[in-house]
């Protein structure tokens, strides 16, 4: 009897990790990516401390670890006229999507997957890791938008709220810095898409003295959800099967569970709704909270939540249930 067969659509971190899991259940894998890699994508590019015994589990973590990096102990939040610095529970790390999607796609291919730079549609049983696939209508999308920047670094992630929208401030590999952040389609345009105008001054002066290493990266739109989206024939992983809010600094580290999840269930032939049962188990909580902290925002409540709620449970709150 031949190896199994599993067909993935999509190279970045889910797809790429799902790769590798199905290649460590003996399966041949073929994956497909219409977009040459590696490149900057906008990204916060936190990886949660979880993520750590997932890269384990893939076997990763001497080439992650090789990356460098940055390390990050400390969180700020500014909402409004509210800061509340609290110590993450454990050293977080602080990699760009460059670097990540480069040395995961390298691996899957080094370990025998046959990677390949096409478009696919997908078929039955495939694992489907391609991204958002959805639209919503003109005017308020949320789009993001990300800079990589040089200057002052510290172990650090900082989240600044400011009206409708939002901007993170960390390091990642090699001493540099990323800028990246959400608002709404109809304030970026009104300023040709140029994030810095909407910055509030507290931003503003975090980076006072940076020197910018590229222009502004825009995607959109960018659409959240209560509950991930469930597929009859695809296993679907990463952004396919929901999208996050990016302040929760958890979509990569979702990204590779279910990637992981996905390219193990495929390779076994694993019922997909019993897959889906397992992602909904994993990511449930995750989404809950995510979408009661936008509505807090949205109505202008966060800034008095924050002063009461601590920073290390609002963090804890916002991981995947492993």
């Amino acid at each position: 009897m031949g190896r199994r067969s599993v067909t993935i659509i999509g190279g970045g971190p889910a797809g790429s990790a799902a790769a590798i899991a199905a290649l460590a259940d003996g399966a041949a894998v073929t994956l497909y990516e219409k977009s040459r890699l590696p490149r900057h994508k906008v990204c916060g590019e936190f990886l949660s401390p979880e993520i750590l015994p997932v890269i384990e589990s893939l076997n990763l973590d001497r080439a992650f670890l090789a990356a460098a990096p940055a390390r990050l102990t400390s969180a700020v939040l500014h909402l409004g006229r509210t800061e509340k610095r609290f110590r993450l529970p454990e050293p977080a790390f602080s990699l760009s999507r460059f670097a990540f999607d480069h040395l995961l796609l390298t691996e899957a291919a080094r370990r025998g997957a046959d990677v390949r730079t096409e478009s696919k549609a997908a078929g039955a049983g495939d694992v489907v890791a391609h991204g958002r696939q959805l639209t919503a209508p003109k005017g308020k999308r949320l789009f993001g938008f990300k800079a990589h920047f040089r200057g002052t670094v510290e172990n650090i992630v900082e989240m600044f709220f400011f009206g409708a929208c939002y901007g993170g401030v960390s390091p990642v590999e090699g001493g540099a810095i990323n800028v990246c952040g959400l608002a709404p389609e109809d304030l970026l345009r009104a300023n040709d898409f140029h994030p810095e105008p909407l910055f509030p001054p507290n931003l503003r002066e975090r980076l006072s003295g940076l020197e910018q290493s590229f222009e502004w990266l825009i995607t959109g739109p960018l659409i959240f959800h209560r509950e991930f989206h469930k597929e009859a024939n695809f296993y679907l992983a990463g952004d396919a099967l929901g999208f996050v809010d990016p302040f929760t600094g958890s979509g990569m580290l979702s990204a590779l569970i279910t990637g992981k999840l996905a390219g193990t269930s495929s390779a076994r032939r694993a019922p997909i709704d019993a897959y889906n049962t397992e992602c909904r188990k994993i990511l449930r909580r995750q989404y809950s909270v995510a979408s009661m902290l936008r509505r807090a925002l949205g109505s202008g409540i966060a800034d008095s939540l924050a002063r009461w709620i601590p920073g290390p449970l609002l963090y804890r709150l916002t991981r995947p249930a492993l």
